[in-house]
C-alpha cells in the first residue's frame, strides 16, 4: 500500500463515525483544494469546515468501499457512504435547515492525490439531489 492510499483510508475513518475533524486536518496540506459538490475550497481551514458541516449532518456515517485504486500518487474510493440527518444542514447559501432525521445511502467516487505525506488535492462526486432528497428536502422522484 502506498502512500496515497494511507492518506485516504485514514480521511475514510476520520470521517466517519465518530467523526475527528482534528486528524482530517492533520491529513491536508495548508494549500490544498478540494473539489465537492458544493463547490471549491482553496485551503485546509475551509476544507476541515466542510467536512464539519457534512459531519454535522451525518454524524454516525459510515463507508462502504466498492472499489479502492491507487495510481501513483492518487487514491480512488467508490462507494456508499450511509447515516441518519440528525444534524442542521448547512447550504451552501448559508441557510441553515433542521435535521429531519431521514436515511441517507449515497454512491458516490473520492479522489485524493498526496505530495510529502499530505493530501494536496481532493475531489468527490456524488449525487447531490439525491442527497437532498434523501434527508427530505426534495420531492420523491
Amino acid at each position: 500500500m502506498g502512500q496515497a492510499r494511507e492518506l485516504m483510508d485514514r480521511l475514510t475513518e476520520a470521517v466517519t463515525d465518530p467523526p475527528d475533524l482534528k486528524a482530517v486536518a492533520e491529513l491536508y496540506a495548508e494549500d490544498a483544494v478540494a473539489q465537492t459538490p458544493e463547490g471549491e475550497f482553496h485551503n485546509r481551514g475551509d476544507i476541515v469546515e466542510w467536512w464539519r458541516q457534512m459531519t454535522t449532518a451525518v454524524p454516525d456515517g459510515t463507508y462502504e468501499s466498492v472499489h479502492a485504486y491507487e495510481i501513483g500518487d492518487t487514491a480512488v474510493d467508490e462507494g456508499y457512504y450511509t447515516g441518519t440527518n440528525t444534524g442542521p444542514l448547512q447550504l451552501p447559501s448559508g441557510e441553515t435547515l433542521p435535521a429531519t432525521g431521514k436515511r441517507v445511502r449515497l454512491r458516490g467516487v473520492d479522489l485524493a492525490t498526496v505530495r510529502d505525506d499530505h493530501i494536496v488535492s481532493y475531489r468527490v462526486y456524488y449525487d447531490q439531489m439525491e442527497f437532498l432528497e434523501q434527508v427530505g428536502l426534495l420531492p420523491e422522484a
